[in-house]
């Protein structure tokens, strides 16, 4: 004796017709249209592992919200690094002589993102999440060189 089951509108069900809850559910959500604005539709997911030991648990914690020391202090030296592009640009539209402002400006930035580079090197797992330094006098002149034009 086989067992009955009800489909969504109360029919009795039996054999290989049946749907599962969790079936019908998915079936009825897609009419409904509820899986339409989602995310990624019709391109593949992106996969956040990178083979490690610890990519689940930076997936968990990414997904909870949080994030590992050293991932946050790559982000504030990526942070950094944007805005250094941005003091080179300025002096670039601005063109020579550069201004005083923009070289501490520079120095400043340079300052903060070798911090982090050092802390960076002592909370990264590896040592390919370091960064490099950077070097003040080379980056001086490359302020100087994008003011010339």
């Amino acid at each position: 004796m086989s067992p009955i089951r009800r489909d969504g509108e109360g029919r009795r069900e039996a054999g290989s017709t049946w749907e599962s809850l969790i079936d019908r559910q998915i079936r009825e959500a897609m009419a409904a249209g509820e899986f339409d604005d989602l995310p990624y539709q019709g391109q593949r997911i992106p996969i956040d592992d990178d083979g490690s030991e610890l990519a689940l648990a930076h997936h968990l914690l990414k997904q909870a919200g949080f994030a590992p020391g050293w991932i946050a202090t790559a982000g504030e030296i990526r942070t950094l690094l944007v805005e250094r592009d941005a003091v080179v640009a300025r002096a670039r539209g601005a063109g020579p002589p550069v201004r005083e402002r923009d070289r501490a400006a520079l120095l400043d930035l340079v300052g903060r993102i070798n911090a982090l580079v050092l802390r960076l090197e002592v909370e990264a797992p590896t040592a390919g999440q370091h960064h490099r330094r950077l070097d003040p006098a080379a980056e001086l002149r490359a302020l100087e060189a994008a003011a010339e034009g």
